[in-house]
C-alpha cells in the first residue's frame, strides 16, 4: 500500500463520521422546549433582577451622592448597563431558542 492510501485511511477511521459530528442537536431542542414551558417564568424573572438593579443602584447612587462623593458617572452608566443587559436578556434568548 502506497503511503497516501494509509494516510487516506488514517483519517477515514480517526475522523468522526457526519453523522456524529452535531451531537448539539438534540440538546438545543431539549433546552428549547423546557425553555417555552418555563418562559414567561424567565422573562418576569429578568424584569425583576433589573428593577432590583435599579432600585438599588439607585440608592447606592444617592448614597455616594449624599456622602460626598459628586464623580458618580461610572456607578450611574454601570447600575444602568447592568439593569439594561437584564431587561435585553429576556428578548435575546426569545430570538436565540425561537420562542
Amino acid at each position: 500500500m502506497s503511503s497516501s492510501v494509509k494516510l487516506m485511511l488514517l483519517l477515514i477511521f480517526l475522523f468522526p463520521l457526519p453523522g456524529w459530528t452535531q451531537p448539539g442537536i438534540a440538546e438545543m431542542e431539549s433546552a428549547r422546549q423546557d425553555l417555552t414551558r418555563s418562559f414567561f417564568s424567565s422573562v418576569d424573572l429578568s424584569l425583576v433582577l433589573a428593577a432590583l438593579f435599579g432600585i438599588i443602584g439607585a440608592i447606592k447612587i444617592y448614597h455616594n451622592w449624599q456622602m460626598g462623593k459628586h464623580h458618580i458617572t461610572e456607578d450611574v452608566a454601570a447600575w444602568f448597563f447592568a439593569s439594561l443587559f437584564m431587561v435585553l436578556l429576556g428578548p435575546f434568548v426569545r430570538a436565540l431558542f425561537g420562542i
